[in-house]
């Protein structure tokens, strides 16, 4: 690749981390190609070299916010060794997960808008759920292990999108605090 090219590769990969993280604070609709070719450090005429359209970037920045959620998942799953999903638990309700989500899962972010959106964000936020419920899941577990995965998932992101929502800091931390707990003793099933 000469060194043209990799400049643009770089620009590129930049412009996408930047709409990644935004759409992670902001959802799909808010950040503006100016504000962010402007954060990336180029120009607003340079956008159409790298993206087709606003929703072909917007659709990439989702893809890549929800792949490193994943990642980041799977971090606080190795960081427990005994209990991995223990790791994950404390991790996805964590204060630092709920303050930061420009950092975050995009699950909680893009979730209403992957229900309205086409087929691309939504086979984006599908892969993500199926790799999330592998991951919470335990390895060749059965019928029941998955239905576990499915509402400790759910409980996850419920509790992620409310604590975030409401006002009262001690009812967030409580929320966090009392999912992550029963998730852990493993009373979040019905």
């Amino acid at each position: 690749m000469g060194h043209s090219q990799a400049e643009k590769a770089e620009s590129r990969d930049r412009v996408l981390r930047i709409a990644a993280r935004r759409v992670r604070e902001e959802g799909m609709e808010q950040p503006g190609i100016s504000a962010l070719m402007k954060e990336a450090g180029l120009t607003h005429g340079g956008f159409y070299k790298h993206f087709d359209s606003r929703d072909d970037l917007m659709n990439q920045a989702a893809a890549r916010a929800l792949a490193d959620g994943e990642e980041a998942m799977a971090r606080a799953a190795r960081a427990n060794a005994d209990v991995p999903r223990d790791g994950l638990i404390d991790a996805y309700l964590g204060a630092r997960h709920r303050d930061t989500p420009g950092t975050g899962c995009a699950l909680v972010t893009l979730g209403e808008t992957a229900g309205r959106g086409g087929a691309e964000i939504k086979e984006a936020y599908e892969k993500q759920v199926r790799g999330y419920l592998d991951l919470i899941g335990a390895p060749g577990g059965g019928a029941e292990d998955r239905a576990d995965a499915m509402v400790t998932l759910s409980a996850l992101v419920g509790a992620m999108l409310m604590a975030r929502a409401v006002a009262d800091p001690e009812l967030s931390d409580e929320l966090l605090g009392t999912v992550a707990e029963r998730l852990k003793q493993g009373s979040g099933t019905p």
